[in-house]
């Protein structure tokens, strides 16, 4: 078929490719790669992929919860198009992050860490800044597929987006060049891209995010950057970790929220208008813990050996004493 039969095919065919001005094509071992007049690409044979890269988190996030949870395939915007409020979580859920469904974790760069997960300047940092020169190289944390490999006019400068079968979402901003493409499928410490100072960026930095159907979660939460080591194999996703400049398991005790407190921004470098939020206050009396149900297990076994009571699991699940537990569900104990 000639280089104008394919042209034309594409361009009647595919909508979206006529808006972009598809100029070119090439035939590769991984399949057609469409060129396009703004200098991006991608390949034309996985464009109808789902997004879906684990298939039991999904359906956790889909069933399971207040409204199913969506998560997009969208390889021109830096977020997948839906406004995900995982503060509104009804069930939490386990995810590996080193192992099982998950690549061992890889560290993207062996600077340390120069701005972490916080409040700063009148506004929210929603990721780790790790320090490195101009064109080093920079690391896919987990193995994936890139979802999103060009330059970011909101902040990101040029930003590589890589979606993980852990079900995270990993970004690496302002870089000095990109070395991958689009549906590209990576493996754990392969190289992505040359770190730099592109973007809104005052010195040569990574930025680096981990996301969850589109919402940020502290990096630290999961990975140790001092010794460059994953905490823990595993991680308990609840409601309490998606909130701006959250430190590592420094949850919620209480579902008031103080209408007193000062608005603050939040900051994303995707956005040249950042959102107004009003955080919730932090009560930290005690630290909350959590139980997952084993087979034979009853309330109130459970709350005998957590030193508890039946009404207080009631009270902290939202369950009834009748209520029947699910084995593998995690029960909040304290």
């Amino acid at each position: 078929m000639s280089f104008k039969i394919i042209l034309f095919f594409l361009i009647i065919n595919v909508p979206l490719l006529r808006a972009q001005k598809c100029v070119d094509t090439i035939e590769t071992n991984i399949g057609k790669i469409l060129i396009f007049s703004n200098q991006t690409w991608r390949l034309y044979n996985e464009n109808t992929f789902d997004g879906i890269m684990n298939k039991r988190v999904h359906d956790f996030m889909t069933k399971n919860q207040v409204f199913s949870y969506k998560i997009n395939w969208n390889n021109n915007s830096c977020f997948s198009g839906v406004r995900n409020d995982l503060g509104q979580l009804k069930d939490s859920i386990w995810v590996h992050v080193n192992g099982g469904e998950s690549s061992a974790y890889f560290p993207p760069v062996s600077g340390a860490v120069t701005s972490t997960y916080k409040y700063r300047n009148g506004r929210y940092h929603l990721g780790m800044d790790l320090d490195l020169e101009t064109g080093d190289t920079v690391y896919a944390a987990w193995s994936g597929k890139i979802r999103y490999a060009k330059y970011n006019e909101g902040g990101y400068g040029n930003l590589v987006i890589m979606r993980h079968p852990n079900s995270f979402e990993t970004f690496y901003a302002h870089l000095s060049k990109i070395l991958v493409y689009p549906n590209q499928e990576v493996n754990a410490g392969d190289a992505i891209g040359l770190g730099g100072n592109t973007g809104r960026s005052y010195g040569s930095h990574l930025h680096f995010e981990v996301r969850f159907y589109d919402a940020t979660i502290n990096p630290e939460e999961i990975i140790d950057f001092q010794s460059k080591k994953i905490k823990k194999d595993s991680v308990l996703l609840h409601k309490s970790l998606f909130r701006a400049g959250a430190k590592p398991s420094d949850y919620y005790l209480s579902e008031s929220i103080d209408e007193s407190d000062n608005e603050k921004k939040v900051f994303d470098e995707s956005s040249d208008q950042p959102a107004t939020v009003k955080p919730k206050p932090v009560v930290r009396s005690t630290q909350a813990k959590y139980y997952r149900v084993k087979s034979g297990d009853s309330l109130s076994t459970i709350a005998r050996k957590h030193n508890t009571t039946v009404s207080q699991l009631c009270k902290l699940n939202g369950l009834k004493t009748t209520s029947v537990l699910q084995v593998g569900k995690s029960l909040r104990v304290k």
